[in-house]
């Protein structure tokens, strides 16, 4: 089993470390990341200039591109060795519900999954996280089970872990994302040169998060794990469009 590990935060982050240091254990190892903070990057590929790719002194290898940049580059002829699978994160905080859309971390792992390959995206909630020996330990559990039951070719899975000591989890829960309200409004400023600038706000508060969805599972101290899907097609509303188009205006 060779496991390319991949996230957003960036190669000298903690949470890569713990991820690396744990999968380690079990399976051969790459590690091909952001060579710096890239959260927020979502799924873009980098078409407009080259990839640069340096390998560490801990066998990490950066890259001056998004998270997507490195698993692609990585999966389609960087390695010498394909990988089997790909762990992205461990994210430091959530991403939950809505997060999903512009997490790098899960961009990571749907490219992964894009690719052919099993992906999952672990996440450590809280704003300042500090327990990343869990969200790894919570990687090695989820790597044995794939590796005994693998995931369907259409899943991957979004995992999001409470910031507690690993004896105190709860247990796994499989979640539906839930959903914020709209984010807050953009905060106005200026330069040192007076020009005006704009700093995207906060993320909104929890809409829908009750039982079932993923803000609920963590709030309560569980693993949350939902599966993702990259088609994105509404299946149910094809039939009601067909008709939706074909009235006269």
């Amino acid at each position: 089993m060779h496991i390319l590990i991949c996230n957003d935060d960036g190669y000298l982050a903690q949470g890569i470390n713990a991820l690396a240091a744990a999968l380690q254990q079990h399976a051969e190892v790459s590690v091909v990341a952001p060579d710096r903070n890239r959260s927020a990057a979502s799924n873009s590929l980098t078409l407009d200039m080259p990839l640069r790719a340096t390998l560490c002194d801990n066998g990490f290898v950066r890259v001056d591109g998004t998270p997507t940049d490195c698993v692609h580059l990585a999966v389609t002829g960087f390695l010498a060795q394909e990988p089997d699978m790909v762990f992205a994160g461990i994210n430091h905080g959530a991403n939950l519900g809505d997060d999903v859309l512009y997490s790098g971390t899960v961009a990571a792992a749907t490219e992964g999954r894009f690719l052919g390959l099993p992906a999952v995206a672990i996440s450590l909630a809280g704003s300042d996280p500090k327990h990343f020996d869990t969200a790894a330990q919570v990687a090695v559990v989820l790597l044995k089970k794939i590796q005994a039951h693998p995931l369907p070719d259409d899943t991957l899975l979004n995992v999001n872990v409470p910031d507690l000591p690993y004896d105190q989890l709860k247990g796994f829960q499989s979640t539906r994302l839930g959903q914020r309200h709209k984010a807050e409004s953009v905060i106005r400023s200026s330069d040192p040169r007076g020009a005006i600038i704009y700093w995207v706000g906060p993320p909104g508060s929890e809409q829908d998060a009750g039982p079932g969805t993923d803000f609920d599972a963590v709030r309560n101290g569980y693993v949350s794990v939902t599966p993702l899907q990259l088609d994105l097609t509404r299946f149910d509303r094809l039939e009601g469009l067909r008709e939706w188009l074909t009235i006269e205006v």
